[in-house]
């Protein structure tokens, strides 16, 4: 009776192991275990894993771009859109999060990454709509783009090394106003790629990935999350139904008064116990560390083993 009670938690936990090790070793460049372990991309490992299966694209680092011809568009008319974003760039909008609640990109604040939302997985954000408004049209007539913003990594900037929880979209970077440098870069599984002004790419982002800005120049692009193409019906209606509704949760504002997801809510709150950790940590690490764990096999044990 003991096993016919539990062996549903085990099963869920088998497939978190079975999952999260598809995702741990998939690629050349990998975390290490115990950050791995505690990563977000562990927590979307099962539905991830659902996406890499029934693929309709390469599984690789960087994605040729004739598997994605509704793009074009964007590239054609690179031109327009860079003169709308240095609009917004010369006039201060595009900026970092003026509160805690964009959980997705928090971190990259620290080193003067910048950005402004154009759409987040549903409507345009509606500063986007009356400051950049061919762009916004533009991307409107392409239902596959997701999300959209414009996004800044000044000189010396560098984003760590990580990879982003969400497997249902590809990343789409369109080089705007850049230093045209291998001194500008990123490194997706370990593979370098420079932007480019008017130059288009297409990279997985749930590989490990990370960028810097080595040059006197700030880097300008149109970054979007583009929809994974998917072998099968049950997958990709699975990916527009459940993943879209999941991902939009994490919406943000550039404006005050603009939507904010549940997620971002609850990130502002939750930044606080994140903050207090870090006092912690810099008061004595090994404190940190042992309440880390004993909280963290507390729910563990919790949620798989305790009746």
């Amino acid at each position: 009776m003991f096993y016919l009670y539990h062996w549903p938690r085990f099963l869920v936990l088998l497939t978190f192991i079975v999952s999260g090790a598809v995702v741990h070793f998939r690629g050349r460049v990998r975390h290490k275990l115990s950050r791995q372990l505690l990563d977000h991309s562990t927590i979307m490992a099962p539905y991830n894993a659902l996406m890499y299966l029934f693929s309709a694209v390469p599984n690789k680092p960087f994605i040729d771009m004739k598997h994605f011809p509704e793009l074009t568009p964007l590239h054609e008319n690179w031109e327009m859109i860079r003169d709308e974003a240095m609009q917004l760039f010369d006039e201060g909008y595009i900026r970092a999060a003026a509160k805690y609640n964009d959980l997705g990109f928090n971190s990259f604040f620290r080193t003067g990454w910048k950005r402004f939302y154009l759409k987040w997985y549903g409507d345009f954000l509606p500063s986007a709509a009356t400051l950049c408004p061919k762009t916004a049209k533009l991307l409107a007539s392409i239902p596959t783009v997701n999300a959209a913003m414009f996004a800044l990594l000044p000189p010396g900037a560098r984003l760590v090394a990580h990879r982003d929880p969400f497997a249902g979209s590809l990343r789409y970077h369109l080089g705007l106003s850049t230093p045209n440098s291998e001194a500008c870069r990123i490194f997706v599984d370990g593979q370098l790629y420079f932007w480019k002004d008017g130059e288009p790419v297409v990279f997985d982002e749930t590989y490990i990935h990370r960028a810097e800005n080595q040059t006197n120049h700030q880097r300008v692009i149109l970054f979007c999350d583009v929809e994974r193409p998917l072998s099968n019906p049950i997958a990709r209606a699975l990916n527009r139904f459940v993943g879209k509704p999941l991902v939009r949760a994490a919406a943000t504002q550039n404006f005050e008064g603009e939507k904010v997801g549940v997620l971002n809510k609850l990130f502002g709150y939750a930044y606080q116990f994140r903050l207090l950790g870090k006092r912690v940590k810099a008061w004595n690490r090994t404190a940190y560390y042992v309440i880390k764990w004993a909280l963290l096999g507390s729910l563990a044990f919790a949620v798989f083993v305790q009746v």
